[in-house]
Parts: C-alpha cells; structure tokens; sequence
C-alpha cells in the first residue's frame, strides 16, 4: 500500500474512532452528542481541558482505552502524513536531478524554447522522429503540461547563458525559438549563435519587419505562423484536394501514405548509381519527388538517368515500412 492510500485508510479509521468515542460516552454516560464529541475531542487530542462532567468508573475506563488506542493512531496518522510529505518531496528532487543528467548526457539534439501552442505541435512532430528534445519554458502553469507529455524540461529565462548552457547549447544540433514576443525571439537567437556558432537556429516571427532582424541575429531560417495559416487557408478553398494530400502526407494523418527525406551516406550502395538502376520503385514502391543535391540545388520530378550521389537528400513517397527501408539503405549504419 502506498503512501496515498495509507493516509486516506488512516483518516476513515480516524474519523471511525472518533464516531466511536461519542457514541460510546453518549451510551456510557447517558450524556448529549454535543458534549459526547466535545469530551471525544479533548480526549483524543490530549488538552487536558478536563471532563465535561464526572463520569463513572466505566466512563473512566472508556476513557483511558479511547486514549491509547485514538491518540497513538492520531499519532500513527501525523507519521504517515509527514512521510508522504518528505517522500514526495525527495521524488521530485531525485527525478529531478535524473532528468538533468539525462540532459547533459545529449548530443545533436532539439532545443525548443517555449511550449505553447506553436511549441507543443512542433515538439509533438519532433518526437516521431527523436526523443532528444529538451524545452525551456519560462512560465510554472506549463510545467504539469511538460511532465504528462513526458518531454525532458528546463523552466527558466530560455534567453539566460546558464540555461542555455544546462540545456547542451553547445552540443546541440537545432534551435527552435517559439517563444510569445518578437523581442524575446530575437534577444535568444543572439544569445544562442554566440554561444555556438555552428547551431541551426528556426525562429518564430510575429510581424513581418521582424524577420530582417531574426535573420541578422543569426538565424537560419525565420517562419510566421501568420503567414503559413493565411497560406493553408488559402489552399484549402482554392485547391481542396491539394490541402487534403498534403494534410495526408505532411501531417501523418494517416500512416498509409507519407512524405520523407533522407540523407544519402557515404556507406549506401545507391551511391553514383542512376535513378533507373537503383531499384527504388521495384524494390521500395516509392515515388522519387525530389533530389536535393549537396550544394543545394533541388531537382523536382528527377529523370531516369539522375544520378544520386553521396550528400543527397532524397525526397520521396509512400508507405511508412517502404520509407523506412529506404532510409536505412541510404543511412546503413
């Protein structure tokens, strides 16, 4: 039995024994029920208020059993409510502690500061592919909401050196800024690009003269929600059945179909080998929509004779197991 139900069995035998002692001076003494709890009371409490009225031999005896047996459980109740207290207490530093460790152990992983409602999707999303996500979020009525979603947390100022710093900025991979304001946003991608030059920084920008200054903190690419909503909307009543694809393929509603890139590694059998060689529709029943190449250009719609080559991103469709084979064939190891 936990500690929980020790105190709720604990308080109904206590609320037991004290029903008990009235009835029983009311029986005994022949005396009223307010005066029969009040003696209850004082009683089990140990005041020392003496007696409501002289009682009898056997109310005295009553008295003496209601004593040892009420104010040692009473006792017994106190014990178990103050180790409830203190073990929960030393959990929540313990747990603690764990999850910092955890933390400081992570390489290449996700930064995501702020989790409101842009935030918490975007984590979501992150989680699908990895759980090395750490979020720092300023504001204690998320904490609950961080802890049931399971997400590794820091509270505190995301734009603060030492937070950054405990959350593994310099170890670090990507930096999501998704806090409220611009001006928090944008005092954070500073902050983070001096603390490690080499991180890729995504921010969230709310007005439109804003992105220019994300961009010269340092960021390497700036979103406006705004701006991606008014665009969805848009598509949603101009091409319907467009919107409906991408829903199905970007948003995982559904995990038949999906849309995944992978890295072409230099361990890949697929490596200076031509689309039409490669076996890829054969053996992965997979559409190729897209090779990005290493120095960025992007080949929509690739012909047979693309060749694909070490540092290629590859952008292609279809069902989840086939991709995921996929992957693993560009990425043996």
């Amino acid at each position: 039995m936990d500690n929980f139900n020790q105190i709720i069995a604990a308080t109904i035998i206590s609320a037991v024994i004290f029903v008990s002692g009235t009835v029983g001076y009311m029986v005994i003494e022949d005396w009223g029920i307010l005066e029969s709890a009040y003696m209850t009371a004082i009683t089990l409490s140990t005041v020392g208020y003496g007696e409501v009225h002289n009682t009898s031999p056997a109310g005295k005896f009553f008295s003496i059993v209601l004593i040892f047996a009420g104010v040692g459980f009473f006792l017994y109740l106190a014990g178990v409510i103050m180790q409830f207290v203190v073990e929960g207490e030393i959990r929540a530093i313990l747990g603690r502690r764990k999850l910092d460790k955890r933390i400081s152990k992570l390489t290449n992983h996700y930064i995501v500061a702020g989790y409101g409602r842009i935030g918490r999707t975007l984590c979501k999303l992150l989680k699908e592919q990895t759980s090395d996500v750490v979020v720092l979020e300023k504001s204690e009525t998320l904490i609950p909401t961080l802890e049931r979603d399971e997400m590794m947390h820091l509270q505190g100022d995301a734009s603060d050196e030492e937070l950054l710093v405990k959350a593994g900025i310099k170890k670090a991979s990507h930096l999501i800024a998704a806090l409220a304001t611009d001006t928090d946003n944008v005092f954070l991608v500073l902050t983070a690009r001096q603390l490690n030059p080499n991180i890729y920084i995504m921010a969230r920008a709310g007005a439109r003269d804003v992105k220019g200054k994300l961009l010269a903190a340092g960021a390497n690419r700036v979103e406006s929600p705004y701006d991606i909503g008014a665009v969805s909307m848009g598509l949603r009543l101009l091409r319907p059945s467009v919107s409906n694809f991408l829903d199905v393929a970007l948003t995982r509603k559904q995990k038949a179909i999906q849309i995944e890139e992978a890295t072409i590694s230099a361990q890949s059998k697929l490596v200076n080998v031509m689309l039409k060689d490669s076996g890829i529709r054969q053996e992965y029943n997979l559409i190729i929509i897209s090779i990005k190449k290493a120095d960025g250009t992007m080949i929509f719609n690739p012909s047979f004779d693309a060749c694909l080559e070490q540092g290629d991103t590859v952008i292609a469709m279809g069902r989840t197991r086939d991709l995921q084979t996929f992957s693993r064939a560009l990425n043996p190891d």
